[in-house]
């Protein structure tokens, strides 16, 4: 278990600022549509105090690529440093760091304590007003060294744009393959967001989409086809259980119709509940279902499929797509049901909509004809959709927790038809990249920060 030593993580060392430093305004990076420029920072492997692996450089790395791979940061190459930091404690020479044109250096060390953890402490230096913008340590068993490196990220991200880093999560996805006998398999599979200790959670035994995380990201709600049907399962991270919870025949808390389907299950804010689009009566309506009391809600009750619900970050609304209008369009709705508010008008269909954590946007996939779109549109229908990106096929978008990143399934053509890839783009419609995943992968779904 990854313990720290304050309140918050247990993280110490408080931010320290002069009166001189703050009249000059201190090192901020500007995160805008126009900022296209990385800043540079300077991150030397961490000091090692100690015997046996203490992980010095290969945490530097890791903090060097989650910065770089934000398109925010460009880390400076160590062969071009002209000091040798020895000592954390000691103040570095910064006009050998402004030369090499750093604007940040991050000085970190790695100490093995008597009980055989790791104490890893760092500072982070604006080197333009000399002054120590951030210090901070962990403690933690030596098997946590990434999950160290990826939270020294987070916090070095943090205080140099204003936003909650997005470094020390998992993302859960679809990796797609052909069994021994050809068959396609769709198998659930999981990794840290910078593709390390990838696993699968499900085998190939059956079918598994359309997963999405908890708040607490210990379970996951996934579609299973373990029956021949579409069904939705609860998968429990720490144990490997599963749970059917609508489903057909015996199968399942609460009942469908005996061809019927249960889809796209997102869980409420609090995670006491789940928002699912239910097939009965040959239609597809949304429903609300309380993990605690079993009961199954409906929310909805149109002629036309209500699909793909999502709540909002407060729990208070819901967003779904809907053929209600003639055609598929965005809509909103109270959280309890009730009236619904239109939000998208474009042409073609809009449909996998996800409401993003900061409240503002909602996330959305547009096809016209045979082009598809990912794009944002305001969560009260205002202003203009503005479109990310633009390509063959596109799917299943997922915020990261922060809300500045948007992981989606891309579809492109090849020889052997069409290959299925995950990749992820910035707010901004920027930093466009695949995600380190092998093989064919779809459907992501992004963790909260990990505690």
């Amino acid at each position: 278990m990854l313990r720290v030593t304050s309140p918050f993580f247990a993280l110490v060392l408080s931010l320290i600022l002069s009166t001189a430093a703050l009249a000059q305004q201190p090192l901020q990076v500007t995160i805008d549509e126009g900022n296209l420029e990385p800043t540079p920072i300077a991150i030397p492997d961490f000091v090692e105090n100690g015997s046996g692996d203490l992980y010095g450089a290969d945490i530097a790395e890791v903090v060097r690529n989650d910065l770089a791979s934000s398109a925010l940061f460009t880390s400076i190459p160590q062969n071009a440093f002209i000091e040798t930091i020895t000592n954390i404690d000691l103040r570095p020479r910064f006009q050998d760091w402004r030369i090499i044109e750093a604007d940040a250096l991050l000085a970190g060390r790695v100490t093995q304590q008597p009980d055989g953890r790791l104490l890893v402490a760092f500072r982070l230096w604006d080197t333009r007003l000399e002054e120590q913008m951030l210090g901070l340590q962990f403690v933690t068993a030596p098997e946590n060294w990434r999950r160290v490196a990826h939270k020294v990220a987070d916090a070095v991200y943090e205080r140099l744009t204003g936003e909650t880093g997005y470094f020390d999560t998992r993302v859960v996805y679809v990796a797609e393959g052909t069994g021994p006998d050809g068959i396609p398999t769709r198998r659930l599979a999981i990794m840290d967001q910078d593709g390390a200790n990838p696993s699968y959670l499900t085998d190939r035994s059956y079918m598994a989409l359309l997963p999405n995380y908890s708040p607490s990201a210990q379970q996951i709600a996934y579609v299973s086809f373990i029956d021949g049907h579409a069904t939705t399962y609860l998968y429990d991270l720490e144990t490997g259980r599963q749970e059917a919870l609508f489903a057909t025949g015996t199968r399942g808390l609460a009942q469908v119709d005996a061809n019927g389907q249960s889809l796209s299950a997102r869980f409420s804010p609090d995670g006491q509940s789940l928002v699912v689009a239910i097939e009965r009566q040959a239609g597809h309506d949304i429903h609300r279902f309380d993990l605690r009391s079993r009961q199954l809600t409906r929310l909805t009750d149109h002629p036309a499929d209500d699909v793909e619900p999502s709540f909002s970050p407060e729990g208070d609304r819901i967003v779904f797509s809907s053929a209600r209008g003639g055609g598929s369009q965005l809509y909103v709705m109270d959280a309890n049901g009730g009236p619904a508010q239109r939000i998208t008008y474009g042409e073609g269909r809009y449909t996998a909509p996800v409401w993003s954590p900061r409240g503002d946007l909602i996330a959305f996939v547009k096809q016209r004809g045979s082009q598809f779109a990912l794009g944002v549109v305001r969560a009260d229908g205002s202003g203009q959709e503005r479109i990310l990106y633009e390509g063959y096929f596109v799917d299943s978008p997922a915020w990261s927790p922060n809300g500045r990143v948007l992981l989606f399934t891309r579809g492109d053509r090849s020889s052997n038809g069409t290959q299925y890839a995950i990749w992820s783009i910035d707010l901004a419609g920027f930093n466009l990249r695949p995600a380190p995943i092998r093989g064919a992968a779809s459907d992501p779904a992004w963790s909260p920060l990990i505690d």
